[in-house]
């Protein structure tokens, strides 16, 4: 004889409680976390790749690969910041698309 599946049938028990039973303490960062320091850091590149460029613009002793080394570099985190944006968009238009 078979039990019958149900919502007390403890397939949910670990998310009633909150995190899969983990302590709040244990689960470290929050996504929301993550994405801000994401945010600031990619904002905090941009700004050395800035700095950078104006201090050779100015003639100051910069060196030409390390204006392009910073460029690139608040380049490619923009990008990466970019596509997580889209692949979350996706994702919560997948999950608004689901038909219940």
């Amino acid at each position: 004889m078979t039990a019958p599946i149900g919502p007390r049938s403890g397939v949910l028990g670990p998310l009633e409680r909150g995190g899969g039973g983990i302590p709040l303490e244990d689960r470290g960062p929050s996504f929301g976390d993550l994405f801000s320091r994401a945010l600031n850091d990619t904002a905090g590149l941009e700004n050395d790749a800035k700095s950078v460029i104006d201090a050779f613009l100015r003639g100051e002793p910069v060196e030409l690969h390390q204006v392009m080394a910073a460029s690139e570099e608040a380049a490619i985190s923009l990008e990466l910041l970019v596509e997580v944006r889209n692949k979350l968009t996706d994702a919560y238009r997948t999950i608004m698309n689901l038909q219940v």
